[in-house]
Order: C-alpha cells, then structure tokens, then sequence
C-alpha cells in the first residue's frame, strides 16, 4: 500500500498501525465500517474501528486519515478517544462481511466472499467500497472437481460491488474462514477482544471454527459471562475437550460458573486424571492458594539432571512464570507427588553444568505454601520474597501445585477487569 495507492483491500488493513502525523502510534486498526445502501450502490465508509492502547475501541472517522500507506495508517492526529458504539445502520467488514455467501447477479452462482476494497473518490476524502474478491463454489482452492458451467469450484475472481447480491445487515450464511485467517496473528488476549466485541451468534461461529488449543488459549483471557456463553454453545464432547486444553485452574474455575448438573457431565467426558484434577481444585476455597493453583508445574526426580530441568522448560507452551522454576519431589512425579524436596530456579539451572543433578540446587530454604493459605498471605509472599511461583502442598509434604504471579493478579484486579480500559495497556506496544 503505497503512498499512491488509492484502492486498498480492507483484510489487508487488519492490526495495521495507526500514527499521527508526529509519528507517535494512536493505536491499531481492528475493523472498517461501511454502511450498506439499497439498489446495488457501493457502500459508503464513514471510519475505522481503532484500538488504542487502554484496548478502548474508538471510531476514526475516514475524513481523519490522510494517508493508508506502507503498511501502516496516517491520520490527522484529531482523534475523538470516546468508545466506540456500532450503530444499526453500520457493518463491520471484518467481523460481519467476510466469508458471506452471496450470488453473482449475472450468473446466479453463489460465491463466498474473501475480501472487499475501498477506493478514494476523486478529489474527495470520502471512501467507499468498490470491489468484491470472491469464490465460487463452496470447495477450497485448487480442488480439481468443476461447478454449473465447467468452471473450476475453488476460482477467485474480483467483481464490482454491483456484481454480486446478498450483502445484508443480518448475518445470513457467513462463515468464520476469513476472519480467523486475518486474525490468525493475533495473540490470545488479543484474539480474546476481538470475540467480545462480536455478536453473540457470530463469536459461536468463530469459536467453532478454532482448534481445541487456540480456542482453550482464548477463554482464559476472555470474561466468566463470555466462556460460559461459547461453552454452552459446543457440544459436550468437545466442550470437555477444550477445557482439558486450558490451564487446570482456569478450567476450574469455568466449571464452577456452570449449574453442577452440567459440571457433572463435562467431568465425566474428560479423561480421568483431568477429572481428577479438576474435582481437587474446585474443592477448594476460591481465593486460598489451592483455588489459585495450576496442578501442572515442573516436576522432576531427584536423579534428573540440569539438562533434563532444561529440556522440560524449553516447553513453548509454558508461561513465564511456570517455566522460571522446576519442584524436585520424590516419585511419583505427577501432582500430587511424593515428598516435595525443593525448588531449583531457572538462573541456577543457567550456571551449572548439564549433567549436575537437580537435587544438588536446591532452594529449600523457603517453607511451601499451603493449599488453606489465604490470597493476601499468598500475594505477601510472592511480593516479600520476589518470586514468579510458589509451590503449594498437603499436610504429608506431597507437591499439590503451584501458584503463580498471574494467577495472583487475576484474583486482585477488579472482577471486570478484562472488560475495561485498563486491560492490556500495553497491547500495542
């Protein structure tokens, strides 16, 4: 998107960067508004949605962007910071237009749309949508079998607006294929913001259409109102799937905001040890370390090795936090263990040799938290002695969990935190 281009194609424009004229970054583009008109006319683009760095949604108006080049938006830098609202009369391309099913008007042939493109009018400011890129049929690209007429299913095309008929501001036959493909980028927290600010109907959609971890990844970051909607709407079978993928107490806790009856059902579809888990934690007070707990840290024998220790927390699916420490317990080695002997920190695995044994590092200076240990006493404890994790275990010395920072955090903010401006200050950074 070069400084002269005056036709953009909008998928294109999906986290784009958005700077005033000093440079300094505004925020980032989540979506475009266009409002839709009667008689095939094209439809007019009044703004974008922007996210800023408060993860506020805000509308910038088109009039205010003077410039969509190189991969990042220019804009007057008068920008109005008030919360962004979707009108009746306005239609998010990103989240209510691609994948559409619509038809040819020449042709009749129905065609799934993949993208659309704006155009600045001639010596105007004012945009609006021109082009629509499509497929036809309802096969992926490069399937080999043909649709009515001999053409290849599969074949993109790019159409005038007036080319096709179908659009509407209801959400009939619109899939999630698109969305989740400009999305695909995005990290969960911030693929999170995107699902909550969708409609109910279509945040099913594209729940649907994630995988089992991704969309695991997600629900943590979303609200209790949100992952209890999205899970509602799976089926059970894979609803018990998706919440073996999340963090155990993550998962808990989701489970405690369903009515028991569907608790119970859910536990019975998982595997049992994950059941088994699951039923531990939510024996627990909320707010004590054992509700706080995540029932998979880093546990190894004494016998492992610092190259074994380093081996388990190169694991791209742990986070910071877990992987900062690993707990030596005696076997088994699976929560709850056997007795627990202490902790080995990261920076200590860093400075000894690979074949060292773990059980020759430990820190066993500091005493384990308890699974009753209030959350103040838990969050002292954590802030006193400038740990990212603690472990947690029972009255016979067995390892139960542990705690982490995060955890920690999500208990002391407001319950609403998630929902408000204050939420991923620095997702734009």
């Amino acid at each position: 998107m070069a400084a002269g281009t005056s036709r953009v194609f909008l998928s294109h424009l999906s986290g784009v960067r958005v700077f005033d004229p000093n440079g300094d970054q505004v925020g980032r583009v989540r979506d475009v508004i266009v409002m839709l008109r009667v008689g095939g006319r094209p439809p007019r683009v009044p703004g974008l949605v922007v996210e800023v760095a408060s993860r506020r949604r805000i509308f910038l108006p088109i009039t205010r962007v003077t410039g969509v080049e190189s991969g990042q938006v220019i804009t007057t830098g008068v920008v109005n910071m008030q919360r962004f609202e979707q009108r009746p009369t306005e239609t998010l391309v990103i989240g209510e237009l691609l994948d559409r099913r619509v038809t040819l008007v020449e042709t009749g042939e129905e065609v799934t749309v993949l993208d659309v493109s704006m155009v600045r009018l001639p010596a105007r400011r004012d945009w609006e949508i021109d082009k629509v890129f499509v497929r036809r049929g309802k096969g992926r690209v490069g399937l080999p079998w043909r649709g009515a007429g001999g053409r290849r299913a599969g074949e993109t095309l790019t159409v005038e607006w007036s080319a096709v008929t179908g659009f509407s501001l209801d959400e009939h036959a619109q899939g999630a294929e698109a969305l989740l493909a400009t999305f695909d980028q995005l990290r969960p927290a911030d693929l999170a913001g995107v699902l909550h600010h969708l409609s109910p109907k279509r945040r099913a959609e594209v729940a649907a259409a994630l995988d089992d971890d991704r969309l695991a990844d997600v629900l943590e970051e979303l609200p209790d109102d949100d992952q209890v909607e999205i899970l509602g709407k799976l089926k059970e079978e894979r609803a018990a799937d998706v919440l073996e993928a999340m963090d155990p107490d993550d998962a808990a806790d989701l489970l405690t905001e369903l009515p028991e009856r569907v608790q119970e059902r859910l536990l019975d579809l998982m595997e049992p040890h994950e059941a088994a888990d699951m039923r531990r934690l939510m024996s627990y007070e909320e707010r004590t370390a054992g509700g706080l707990m995540t029932t998979e840290p880093i546990v190894l024998r004494p016998d492992a090795t610092v190259a074994d220790a380093l081996a388990r927390v190169r694991n791209p699916d742990l986070s910071a936090a877990l992987a900062a420490q690993v707990y030596v317990c005696r076997p088994p080695d699976e929560t709850p263990t056997g007795k627990y002997l202490g902790t080995v920190h990261f920076q200590r695995l860093l400075r000894d040799p690979p074949f060292t044994l773990v059980s020759s590092l430990l820190d066993s200076d500091l005493e384990p938290l308890r699974p009753d240990t209030p959350l103040p006493a838990v969050t002292s404890f954590l802030a006193t002695y400038n740990m990212v994790a603690v472990p947690v275990v029972d009255e016979g010395g067995s390892l139960l969990g542990a705690v982490t920072v995060d955890d920690v955090l999500d208990h002391l903010l407001p319950e609403d935190w998630r929902e408000t401006e204050l939420h991923g200050a620095a997702g734009d950074e």
